[in-house]
């Protein structure tokens, strides 16, 4: 009698959940959505470089390797999160030294546990720390996260976090993987309201799948795409994050956030980039000034019953100057405010 294929896969899965529960009574008492299993592990994470931030409010989504009869890798790639206030927590590999299995990632009002892993670009294995959400704004780090500032402003920089240098191992436990293991708050995430990856994402993943150019076994792990500042089959800006049902899960994070991100929170840039253009609007007036002071001599040419005219309008002309010097006192005001920025 022969076994159907998937009822192999499945009487594996069984194997690799019950093996590593009993390795890890921690992962046991989790909720842990699997994908699927294998009994080899993926390969380091390649180095590439973030594609700056296409459009506002765009999360940045590591890239991964995903497994579909090989390892192929998912370049990373910005997205809209769901619903304002929600971050990313990446998917990621999870071995007990003999099969490995993968816990997709989710949309939550905080970043869980994605097994230690270092994805860089803000993402160095706990949470993540290349902007926050202010309000229905995302504002992002410069310090650590590319953005393209043509199109986006909300932004500060803050070096505190940056981490220059890290490993390149893709999952964690096993031999050589990552030894991290979940924080209480991490699994106060993993078991609280959640989102899967959006149809965006999803589409991405089908597409880069669809390109054998990804596969370990073709690029011996080192994919020639590594990361595009759109999701894979995107022709146009997809839908941006939108108020929805889902906001009422934001709470805890406005309450969470200023902990995890007080620092960053203190900087409100975009106000702080909005006082440099107030203050270069003066210029422009003091400028309009010189062309009245000129205008006191073309009317003494007018006519010479204008003659009598031309004492009143020199006496007029000193006021205009007396008033210029107030205007060019406006940016002296405004000093303090640069030298806090």
């Amino acid at each position: 009698m022969r076994r159907s294929p998937n009822l192999t896969r499945f009487l594996i899965l069984l194997l690799a959940l019950s093996v590593l529960f009993a390795a890890n009574p921690l992962a046991a008492n989790a909720e842990v959505s699997v994908g699927i299993s294998v009994n080899f592990g993926p390969p380091p994470i390649p180095y590439y470089v973030q594609p700056p931030a296409p459009f506002p409010n765009y999360i940045w989504s590591p890239g991964y390797w995903a497994y579909d009869d090989g390892y192929y890798w998912v370049p990373g790639t910005w997205v809209p999160a769901p619903s304002f206030g929600l971050l990313w927590t990446p998917g990621y590999w999870g071995s007990n030294g003999a099969l490995f299995v993968f816990y997709p990632g989710y949309w939550a009002p905080q970043v869980g546990f994605y097994g230690g892993v270092n994805y860089g670009y803000g993402y160095y294995g706990r949470g993540y720390v290349g902007g926050h959400w202010f309000g229905d704004q995302f504002v992002y780090n410069t310090a650590i996260t590319r953005v393209d500032e043509r199109v986006v402003h909300n932004v500060y920089s803050d070096r505190s976090e940056v981490v220059s240098q890290w490993n390149r191992v893709s999952y964690n436990g096993g031999r050589g993987g990552v030894t991290a293991r979940p924080t209480q708050e991490e699994l106060k995430v993993r078991s609280g309201p959640r989102t899967a990856a959006t149809s965006v994402q999803t589409q991405h993943q089908h597409m880069a799948a669809a390109n054998r150019a990804n596969f370990a076994s073709v690029n011996r792990g080192r994919p020639a795409t590594a990361a595009v500042a759109r999701p894979l089959g995107s022709t146009s800006r997809p839908t941006a994050a939108r108020p929805a049902p889902q906001m009422q899960h934001a709470a805890p994070m406005q309450h969470a956030a200023p902990m995890q991100h007080a620092a960053p929170m203190q900087h409100a840039a975009p106000m702080q980039h909005a006082a440099p253009q107030m203050q270069h609007a003066a210029p422009p007036m003091q400028h309009a000034a010189p062309p009245m002071q000129h205008a006191a001599p073309q009317m003494q040419h007018a006519a010479p019953p204008m003659q009598h005219a031309a004492p009143q309008m020199q006496h007029a002309a000193p006021q205009q100057q007396h008033a210029a010097p107030q205007e060019k006192a406006a940016p002296e005001k405004g000093a303090p405010d640069k030298g806090g920025h």
